[in-house]
């Protein structure tokens, strides 16, 4: 067998795949082909499948693994050998290891360096196709050359492909971290896999899953419909157990087992893996119908044109709605948020508060319920409704690779007016507390909170999107270090505009059971005020790092319940500033994190700083949470702010002795 050809043109390949897709695409108003006519709603197509032999399932799974999240995806391979193959189902299985995380054994293979494929047997035993030593898993061709083999040589009736790494959304997937963390962009993605099936002589996939963070999105849904029948994916970031694989067992016991049957079981069998692990509050994973996705295209790019078309009038509204939708892959450091919006309740949000484009969000929303077949959410995701689109709330945050998104193009347009619309606002609607200098008033209530409040000029009423209240310690050299931020309330009462938003005095402190530090945290509530949601930004230190000089960027994610008053689940992810991807943090208690905090110089200057010089050990079974009352005479800064669409703030401070 010849070796994989790592060095072959991109370029050509994608070239070959956007004329596959165009095809694919075109036709004069020609159905795609369809779906098997599964469970869920699906619609069945008048065009058969090409390539199929028989009945039985193939399963290509793809494990990026040369990546820190190598041992939960060694973790799911062990999974899949509980199935293994049989008459009904081959499994056919891509492992590209890393030597810094190489330590746990896979089946029979034990431990390695490199890529491999495997035939996953019966019992969990393997066969070595081909040891690929060195490989770039994030090469195109690559993923290409494992599509079309794996077919050829298992012919089946139905086949999926499964991918799993870190997921950024329409950004793709990865990285590879052994090829200068290399990762597969969207275009790479849909080459990679379009030329596999090209040269299989196969139409399109039974289901494409994408077993990472962030992958359920519109842009990504949309380019990669020509490939596939189903889409399995998550909205927001996954827990690192990612999916059962023993849902597997379903097409070993059953050769009929439809794409939908597969989605949902998978779906079922992610959504009981996260209950027993306690990750459930914040998941989601959706199967999309990408038969259909041809209606959602046409949705999205009537609602775009019309919020276009319409832009001053209708931004508001948006820039309100983003504000408020559910939101994924958040960050307190807005260069690192996702930015990715539920899609459908944005477009329900808008439509309401947005007459001139009801008609055109409520088509839209019609459009994606029609699509999205089965999906599991969590507490803190509840309403998610499948699919998410990339909506940065200014143009300062958009990143200029959109513009490289074939499928965002309609979308991209009407973020262009939006942002057009909030750089022209005029001064006079501009967001102004009335009465800055006398700063916000403040009340000490008698649970031990204080309330900031201020009124702010009612010309701006109508473009404000947000407010928020942020807290911070005022340090001997005049500079500030802000403890945290949430959600304030903005009113229009008799006329006169107010904000007014309330501080606990508490700081959060967390504990190893060595020693402690304190935290920066974003604060935010589940819609019925049951479930608090905590993101904490911290740095990390893998245990092989003692001299910490690779620090990582991380996540801290806690879920209150509040009424109980206990955390019911943590989880560490990390973030990768090359690919902007996600992942959680692989066991490791003898690394350090670090919670970082946001510190204001005298000068101005910004910085996210640590809490503690030694750290705290990540093993999060044994870190404790606790919000510890500020000390009588603490001199805080409080802040009480208000933001239009536009992104212009007005901000009231007020110097607070903590009593």
């Amino acid at each position: 067998m010849p070796p994989f050809n790592a060095s072959s043109s991109r370029l050509v390949l994608a070239s070959a795949a956007l004329l596959l897709l165009t095809s694919a695409c075109s036709g004069g108003g020609s159905e795609k082909p369809g779906s098997d006519g599964g469970g869920g709603g699906g619609a069945t197509s008048a065009v058969e499948h090409t390539g199929r032999e028989g009945d039985g399932w193939t399963v290509l799974h793809y494990s990026m693994a040369d990546t820190d999240l190598e041992p939960f995806m060694v973790a799911d391979v062990n999974e899949i050998g509980v199935v293994g193959s049989n008459d009904n189902l081959h499994v056919r299985e891509f492992m590209d290891r890393n030597e810094g995380y190489g330590d746990d054994e896979l089946l029979d293979q034990g431990s390695w360096v490199g890529g491999r494929i495997l035939d996953i047997g019966q019992g969990g035993a393997t066969e070595v196709v081909e040891d690929l030593g060195d490989v770039n898993s994030a090469d195109p061709e690559v993923l290409a050359r494992f599509v079309a083999e794996g077919i050829e040589a298992n012919r089946a009736g139905h086949y999926a492909l499964i991918i799993s790494d870190h997921g950024a959304s329409w950004p793709g997937i990865g990285p590879d971290e052994g090829s200068d963390y290399d990762v597969l962009d969207l275009a790479e993605i849909t080459a990679g896999i379009s030329s596999g099936l090209e040269q299989a002589g196969v139409d399109k996939l039974d289901l494409l899953g994408f077993d990472a963070c962030l992958m359920a999105n519109y842009e990504v849904a949309s380019a990669v419909a020509p490939l596939a029948d189903r889409l399995v994916a998550s909205q927001e970031l996954e827990p690192g157990h990612g999916w059962d694989y023993t849902s597997l067992q379903l097409l070993a016991d059953d050769p009929e087992a439809t794409a939908d049957e597969l989605g949902s079981e998978i779906i079922a069998g992610f959504a009981g893996q996260a209950a027993d692990q306690g990750t459930s509050d914040t998941i989601t994973l959706s199967m999309v119908d990408l038969t259909q996705m041809d209606a959602v295209d046409e949705a999205v790019a009537a609602f775009a044109a019309a919020m276009e078309e319409q832009s001053t009038d209708v931004a508001p509204a948006v820039g309100q709605s983003e504000a408020t939708t559910l939101a994924f892959g958040k960050s307190p450091d807005q260069s690192q948020d996702k930015h990715l919006s539920d899609l459908g309740l944005l477009a329900t949000s808008i439509g309401e508060s947005a007459p001139e484009v009801a008609e055109q969000a409520d088509a839209l929303v019609s459009a994606l319920d029609d699509v999205v077949l089965d999906s599991v959410e969590g507490a803190g995701t509840a309403g998610a409704t499948g699919l998410s689109i990339y909506l940065p709330p200014v143009v300062d945050l958009a990143d200029p690779a959109y513009a490289d998104v074939v499928s965002s193009q309609e979308w991209r347009s009407f973020l262009d007016s939006y942002y057009a619309a909030g750089e022209a606002i005029p001064d006079e609607e501009l967001p102004t507390f009335t009465d800055p200098e006398a700063g916000p008033e403040v009340t000490f209530d008698d649970d031990g909170s204080i309330t900031l409040t201020g009124a702010y000029d009612p010309a701006a009423l109508d473009n404000i999107t947000e407010a928020t209240i942020s807290y911070a310690l005022v340090n001997d050299d005049e500079s500030i270090t802000y403890l945290g931020e949430e959600i304030a309330d903005f009113t229009d009462e008799g006329g006169s505009p107010t904000a007014s938003g309330n501080y606990d005095l508490t700081f959060l402190q967390i504990d190893d059971g060595v020693d402690s530090a304190y935290a920066y945290v974003d604060l935010d509530l589940s819609e019925d005020l049951s479930t608090a949601f905590f993101d904490v930004p911290m740095t990390y230190y893998a245990s092989t790092d003692p001299d910490q000089v690779d620090p990582q960027d991380a996540l801290l994610s806690l879920v209150l319940d509040v009424e109980a008053g206990e955390f019911v689940s943590e989880t560490i992810y990390l973030y990768d500033e090359l690919t902007g991807g996600y992942g959680e943090l692989a066991p490791d208690p003898e690394g350090i994190i670090i919670p970082d905090v946001l510190t204001i110089g005298a000068d101005g200057e910004q910085v996210w700083e640590p809490t503690s010089d030694v750290g705290l050990y990540s093993d999060t079974a044994n870190l404790t949470y606790e919000f510890v009352p500020l000390e009588t005479g603490t001199l805080l800064q409080a802040d009480l702010t208000v933001v239009d669409y536009g992104g212009n703030a007005s901000t009231l401070s007020s110097l607070v002795e903590v009593p």
